[in-house]
């Protein structure tokens, strides 16, 4: 099964995609929603133009075997394709940790890859009422938010982390987001300031500035006990 994971692009070698890990980052091919700020629109797609297939994948962690130490399957929206619990244990076995980037598209899905990982990256769209103005499909914030419970119940390492767009998200919404996580038992959250210069949608303003940030980001400090600034 795991030969049929649509891998539509990858990163050799990372030390930021999985923390403390020097790990390979393989971009699993499609994802249902349609991020406004989405920078790497062409994984979007069920089928990729420019697809790695799985063996010459599997050959290189062959090669990295004694040089990485994970691989992270990142997307897209990796556990929307029925390939991936194959894949996660064919590389398990190679020896390698296994990370996994979600947004919880499909909370079943989410959770049964929630098994086969180490550690993950999820990332909180934004508070559930307003997940739809960022993803354009209805039902998404329920269906992030529930993910999000899968992970928290799971006891599986995992960051939090937001996208943002101050087009989309302002400082005071934030903040109410930081908390409704920090209520949750969330322990490690990261905004992640949008990358402008590739978005999906097209009238999304290409500059996304807001000043007098300070007191936010202090007060975020204080909610959780690794608060982490990126962009």
């Amino acid at each position: 099964m795991s030969r049929m994971l649509r891998v539509g692009g990858m990163v050799p070698l990372t030390t930021i995609d999985y923390p403390g890990q020097l790990a390979c980052v393989l971009f699993c091919q499609g994802c249902a929603w349609r991020c406004r700020y989405c920078h790497n629109p062409q994984l979007i797609p069920p089928r990729g133009t420019e697809e790695v297939d799985w063996r010459r994948v599997t050959a290189f962690l062959q090669r990295r075997q004694d040089l990485l130490d994970a691989v992270v399957f990142s997307g897209g929206e990796p556990t929307l394709q029925e390939g991936l619990a194959g894949a996660m244990d064919e590389v398990r076995e190679m020896g390698f940790r296994i990370g996994l980037h979600s947004a919880g598209i499909k909370p079943g899905a989410f959770a049964r890859a929630l098994t086969g990982a180490d550690w993950v990256g999820f990332d909180v769209k934004a508070l559930p009422e307003d997940c739809q103005a960022i993803t354009r499909v209805g039902g998404s914030g329920n269906a992030n938010w529930h993910s999000l419970e899968h992970l928290l119940n799971s006891g599986v390492d995992y960051e939090c982390r937001t996208t943002v767009h101050w087009h989309l998200i302002d400082p005071a919404r934030l903040l109410i987001l930081g908390r409704r996580l920090s209520e949750l038992g969330v322990k490690r959250f990261a905004v992640q300031l949008v990358r402008t210069e590739r978005m999906l949608d097209p009238l999304l303003p290409t500059v996304s500035v807001q000043t007098l940030l300070s007191e936010t980001w202090a007060a975020m400090r204080e909610l959780f006990p690794t608060f982490v600034l990126r962009g």
